[in-house]
């Protein structure tokens, strides 16, 4: 019994690396967002909470408040995965999948063979 709960604890430990509020790279626009990564149930998902202009002004777009990946996995070891992101300057769905290392995080979106990415920055 105390076994499964240490396994269950070390689990979620494990996600909450990655559970937080995280700056883009700035798109082709020139806009950075701020995207927060939360649990969704048993995965991990994200959304834009708000965007910025090239000098740091929040601006308005339709992406804020929106769902930017879903159903990601934590597959151990800061890698995350088997998931979906969409990329709102394609308007495109692709598979997702992460690499956590320290406070950056390389995200990717792949679809078919074509895939692309960015690293981002923790903010808290």
């Amino acid at each position: 019994m105390s076994f499964s709960v240490i396994c269950t604890v070390s689990a979620a430990q494990a996600s909450d690396a990655v559970i937080g509020l995280w700056k883009t790279e700035p798109d082709r626009k020139k806009l950075t967002s701020h995207i927060e990564i939360r649990e969704c149930g048993v995965k991990i998902c994200g959304k834009v909470m708000e965007a910025f202009d090239v000098y740091g002004k929040s601006v308005k777009t339709r992406n804020v408040g929106r769902e930017l990946f879903w159903d990601v996995e934590d597959l151990g070891s800061g890698n995350y995965g088997n998931g979906t992101v969409f990329v709102p300057l394609l308007n495109v769905k692709a598979s997702a999948s992460m690499k956590l290392a320290g406070n950056t995080l390389k995200v990717t979106g792949c679809k078919g063979k074509i895939c692309d990415g960015q690293t981002w920055t923790r903010l808290k």
